[in-house]
């Protein structure tokens, strides 16, 4: 086989269109197109089936998709076993991450990052309800569950926590609940249920067995603008809610307890930028752990 004919059947099955993968590639439609063919026929068995919204594997494409990923991986560790043990992390990565992470922890945080490694560009994008680290959607992601599928290399980064939470404004004119039961009386600050994209986000039943969400954000960070706004009572991150002193914690509701977890798949692992930018998301979670309690 050739490697290039591969590496473009690569693109286009992560990219689940020959388009996209063109302009991933930086190649033209009809470049790509030709290419995949010249793959099938030196295989002898059709790889995608083409539809009106771009491709899918057929059973010998998903085949082959293991073996080419394997060579992938070889390829990526012989540039790395032949770069030798040069000190330079350059080239992108991209991160993906849930929106209260990622926004409230890392992005203020990555920017030493690429000063440590001046030739490195990092880019920080949000984790959507579906997400696919073997499509390439990004080089890292940080995860609310332990995946148990796929190639993939993950690690626990930290456990958090969240708690039940009001604003000053909003107990003055409202006051507080003094248990569960006494919820039902003030408006509550909550999820889209059908828009979270893993079941263990689905924890308003923890506080209150009949949580009835008033006002709903489908981010973490836009249900902590709107209870301090004094829209609500809430559940927020800890780590995040801790920095605001116009918030209240509601202390006989006990703490909900979530892991993260960094995740790429294992065919980066030999990388540099990978590891270095690993590596460090590691040190920020360890200099800090303790604001995550």
């Amino acid at each position: 086989m050739n490697w290039d004919d591969v590496r473009v059947f690569l693109a286009v099955a992560r990219a689940g269109q020959i388009l996209g993968a063109a302009k991933r590639l930086e190649l033209n439609h009809a470049t790509v197109s030709r290419r995949v063919a010249a793959l099938e026929e030196a295989i002898g068995a059709k790889l995608f089936h083409r539809l009106t919204t771009g491709t899918e594997l057929t059973a010998a494409g998903e085949q082959l998709l293991a073996t080419a990923e394997r060579m992938e991986a070889d390829m990526i560790a012989a540039r790395a076993e032949i770069a030798g043990e040069s000190e330079d992390v350059t080239g992108t990565v991209r991160i993906g991450a849930p929106d209260g992470f990622g926004v409230a922890f890392l992005a203020p945080r990555l920017g030493a990052l690429t000063a440590r490694h001046p030739g490195l560009s990092v880019q920080l994008v949000p984790v959507p309800r579906s997400f696919s680290l073997s499509r390439r959607e990004a080089d890292i992601a940080i995860t609310v569950d332990r995946p148990t599928e796929g190639r993939l290399v993950a690690g626990k980064l930290v456990d958090y926590t969240l708690g039940l939470y009001a604003s000053r404004a909003y107990a003055a004119e409202h006051g507080l609940p003094k248990s569960a039961g006494e919820l039902r009386n003030h408006r509550l600050v909550g999820y889209v249920p059908d828009l979270i994209f893993s079941p263990t986000l689905d924890y308003a039943t923890e506080i209150s067995e009949n949580w009835t969400t008033d006002f709903a954000v489908s981010s973490a960070m836009g249900q902590m603008e709107a209870v301090r706004a004094g829209t609500g009572i809430g559940i927020l991150h800890t780590f995040i809610a801790r920095g605001h002193d116009d918030l209240l914690r509601l202390e006989w509701a006990g703490p909900i307890r979530r892991s993260y977890w960094i995740v790429y798949h294992e065919s980066m692992r030999p990388t540099r930028r990978i590891q270095a930018a690993a590596a460090f998301i590691g040190e920020l979670v360890e200099k800090e752990r303790g604001a995550f309690v």
